[in-house]
């Protein structure tokens, strides 16, 4: 066993983010880590690597277990080039290259330190370090990121290159086990195939928080933290969904049941009270009082999801439960512009670049109902077209060079724009701040900012006075789509809008899409999201 994990209670402020949570990671197992968004899953991921040690109970590690975690974000490390950022998570390389470059100059005759350096030199020898350099830089050039590329800082590289960079630190890494935080976002379609390639047949132990069903098809357990537990389920994402909605029918039913003895037995004691205060009737109020306080003290509802296939086919009893008790999910405003059939963006022999073309002779309509989804490898041009498109009907400046071509738009288009990245302005205000700033941004009467709050699953007591950028991932997201809601668009403009999303946030984003009857423009890379939304493919080479 690899990490043995039993936190009796873990809490950030005043919200309880574990009770009671357990689970075990093994030798070369693949494991999906889910959970709604704000469950605490890199907080989890924290306490493992000993960065958080707030928390009662124990977290127990196979000795000499060495852990590498993947990042997200590299807020101490704008300066540090790629291949200097890959060598110093290699477990001794710095210390044993220091010694190897620094003691011929200072040991002079110190017997101490010429055995220091002589062992280096043979562990540096024996880890492989010598050649350690050039197969890191061929790793990275089989991923397309060059020698121009990785000499400069990290920071410089776009987002699905820098996946692939702690994809080769994890390579590289010589970890037992390795905690990857949603890997493939802003991974395109051939990078993502890269991945999974590696992540099937790697054999690292992985512990990987993400909700990309494609990579949940390919882990050996998923677990899932909900009611502040942690739920072992044995398979992929498939086996999952069907455990899933096995275990939700067990626990509705056993919730009812609950619910049934709690109103019986309070019953039972009005009835004994009724009876007057015998010594007989006062020992069965007791025992009686006892068993409904009980039942009352553990009687909380369960988070209850189950996928919308599985419930579709289920019988109606099951469908009529599940609509009773069913956790509440984003309730997204706005989705269903009702106009006319008629083309609101049309793209003509488009090419467009910075220096040098990215891309020429691109053509597509997009008219109310239609769906065009934008496919290419990173630094194709998606996002530059997307740009450009947005730039053109906001009759602002291109962000690129129009070489040959035209974009035309109707005069009636309303855009509503789901990007990746939030607008930097708007990280240090508070979201409810935020969200009156959005409103007024457009000149539009600010709503009850709460009510906002709850139909996206925001807490308004704890969320509201929070910065946006100490939102979580998925939080962030819900953000961006009530900015991109705001005006009842008839085109939304998505990219990748299922990144940092949890699983039932995903499929009623999806199910509001297939309702929206204006014209959707989308960059994606999870098939499962493709397959729902469809429409014609544009590839960009």
């Amino acid at each position: 066993m690899l990490i043995n994990i039993d936190i009796k209670e873990k809490s950030i402020g005043n919200k309880i983010l574990y009770e009671d949570l357990a689970f075990s990671i093994n030798d070369n197992e693949k494991v999906g880590f889910i959970g709604r968004n704000g469950t605490g899953k890199t907080s989890l991921f924290k306490i493992i690597e000993g960065v958080d040690k707030d928390f009662s109970g124990t977290v127990d590690l196979k000795k000499n277990i060495n852990i590498i975690i993947t990042k997200q974000e590299y807020l101490n490390e704008e300066d540090i080039t790629v291949i200097d950022y890959i060598l110093n998570n290699i477990p001794r390389f710095i210390e044993l290259k220091n010694i190897i470059d620094t003691y011929p100059e200072t040991m002079g005759n110190d017997m101490d330190k010429i055995q220091i350096y002589t062992d280096a030199i043979t562990d540096f020898s024996e880890l492989g370090y010598y050649s350690i350099e050039d197969k890191i830089k061929n790793s990275l050039s089989s991923y397309k990121i060059d020698k121009e590329k990785y000499l400069m800082p990290l920071i410089n590289l776009s987002g699905g290159e820098k996946r692939f960079v702690e994809l080769v630190k994890v390579m590289y890494s010589n970890c037992d086990i390795a905690l990857i935080d949603e890997p493939t976002n802003h991974m395109d379609d051939i990078g993502k195939t890269d991945f999974i390639s590696w992540f099937k047949d790697t054999k690292h132990s992985i512990f990987v928080i993400t909700h990309d069903r494609d990579v949940l098809n390919y882990v050996d357990k998923i677990i899932e933290i909900k009611d502040k537990k942690a739920f072992s389920f044995i398979g992929n994402y498939d086996a999952y969904l069907k455990q899933n909605s096995l275990q939700n029918i067990t626990n509705i039913k056993t919730y009812e049941e609950a619910i049934k003895s709690g109103a019986y037995l309070k019953k039972q004691i009005q009835s004994i009270k009724k009876r007057g205060a015998h010594a007989s009737t006062r020992v069965m109020y007791e025992r009686v009082e006892r068993e409904y306080k009980k039942i009352e003290s553990s009687l909380e509802k369960p988070s209850i999801w189950i996928d919308k296939e599985s419930i579709e086919n289920s019988n109606q009893k099951v469908i009529d439960k599940y609509e009773k008790y069913k956790d509440k999910n984003i309730k997204l405003q706005n989705t269903t512009s009702k106009e006319e059939k008629r083309i609101l963006i049309e793209v003509k022999n488009l090419s467009i670049g910075y220096s040098e073309r990215l891309f020429s002779n691109i053509n597509f309509s997009l008219s109310h109902g239609d769906r065009i989804r934008i496919k290419g490898k990173n630094g194709a041009g998606k996002t530059s077209l997307i740009k450009t498109i947005i730039s053109t009907i906001f009759e602002e400046k291109p962000v690129a060079q129009i070489y040959e071509g035209e974009i035309k738009f109707n005069p009636k288009v309303v855009l509503g724009i789901y990007e990746q990245e939030i607008d930097l302005k708007y990280m240090k205000m508070t979201l409810s701040d935020a969200i009156s700033n959005i409103y007024n941004e457009k000149k539009i009467e600010i709503p009850n900012i709460n009510k906002i709050l709850k139909d996206y699953l925001f807490n308004p007591s704890q969320d509201r006075d929070l910065p946006i950028e100490y939102l979580s991932g998925g939080q962030k997201a819900r953000f961006q789509i009530i900015k991109m809601l705001l005006e009842n668009p008839n085109v939304l403009i998505l990219d990748e809008p299922t990144n940092h999303l949890d699983l039932p946030s995903i499929e009623e984003l999806e199910a509001s899409l297939l309702e929206f009857n204006g014209a959707i423009l989308y960059v994606s890379h999870d098939s499962y999201f493709v397959k729902k939304i469809m429409g014609e493919t544009i590839e960009i080479k």
